[in-house]
């Protein structure tokens, strides 16, 4: 009976440490995302210009895209415009 109390004793201790250990790693993890958002803050990355006038795709192209879009929806889908990117 003497050998559960000591294992019981020792779990609990055990257990306790682990949870400890867990909180200080959690805690120091936080901090350190808040010393580097402070420190560093991320970079601002300027959006890309778009294009005003866009190239214009020729009839031949736009008839080819139609049909492919028609062969791919069996002809529920219809191709209104398009543009080059």
């Amino acid at each position: 009976m003497e050998n559960i109390g000591i294992g019981l004793e020792l779990m609990v201790v055990g257990m306790s440490t682990v949870f400890l250990i867990l909180l200080i790693v959690i805690s120091g993890g936080k901090l350190l995302i808040k010393a580097v958002n402070k420190f560093a803050p991320e970079e601002v990355v300027a959006q890309k210009k778009v294009a005003t006038a866009t190239a214009a795709i020729d009839g031949t192209t736009m008839e080819v895209l139609r049909k492919v879009v028609s062969q791919l929806t069996h002809g529920k889908g219809h191709l209104t415009e398009a543009k080059k990117i």
